[in-house]
């Protein structure tokens, strides 16, 4: 990921920064100071101060031009699947060393093909089912009951190519928060975005964004 690309996905999961950022009500040179480790962490290297500002600037800058093409959404063409009894699995790289993520990818395969896998700066995250024999592929880590957040659901949105992700999950946001649903995370791969909710969220969540495209 490049630099603004991080800064975009930091902003977007912080709703009290993205909601100032919006409004105008952030300085720039705060915002980068507070980010800055975060973002070395996840690119693995040490990054220049005004470089993250310069980010920061242009993500400002992109909500005017928003506004100005508000009239065609953003999701224009986009596809939703909605899956209900997600649970969010995630161990540290360093629990790695006990479970081979490989080898537990070879298990899900074996189990089941719903399942999404993301590898993380500093972990591993899984989002499948909620299954007594997925949970018993993790049984052997210890505290293993802290790797599991449940009473979950995702909307896999499929964009096409000519999007940018980091746009289209801080206008999906913006469209939730304003209805009322807000985020629990969101993960990009090189398909598509995968927006985590509550489960009691996630029928309502999907009607406004399917609504939203239709009105394209």
């Amino acid at each position: 990921m490049s630099i603004p690309e991080v800064v975009r996905e930091i902003i977007t999961r912080n709703r009290s920064i993205y909601d100032c950022m919006k409004m105008d009500l952030i300085n720039y040179t705060a915002l980068a100071v507070k980010i800055q480790p975060e973002i070395e962490k996840i690119l693995g290297n040490s990054v220049n101060l005004n470089t993250v500002v310069v980010a920061i600037k242009r993500y400002a800058d992109s909500f005017e031009i928003k506004d100005e093409v508000k009239e065609e959404s953003i999701l224009k063409n986009a596809r939703l699947a909605l899956t209900d009894g997600i649970m969010d699995i995630k161990f540290s790289v360093k629990d790695s060393n006990e479970v081979d993520p490989m080898a537990i990818l070879d298990k899900f395969s074996k189990i089941t093909n719903n399942y999404d896998f993301f590898r993380m700066s500093d972990s591993f995250r899984f989002l499948a089912e909620d299954m007594d024999d997925i949970r018993q592929i993790f049984s052997n880590l210890p505290e293993n009951e802290n790797m599991f957040s449940t009473g979950l659901a995702k909307i896999k949105i499929s964009i096409p190519n000519s999007h940018n992700k980091s746009d289209v999950v801080s206008y999906v946001a913006e469209v939730l928060h304003a209805n009322g649903v807000e985020l629990v995370n969101a993960f990009f791969s090189q398909d598509n975005i995968t927006i985590i909710l509550n489960e009691r969220d996630s029928s309502r969540a999907y009607d406004i964004l399917h609504s939203d495209i239709m009105r394209t």
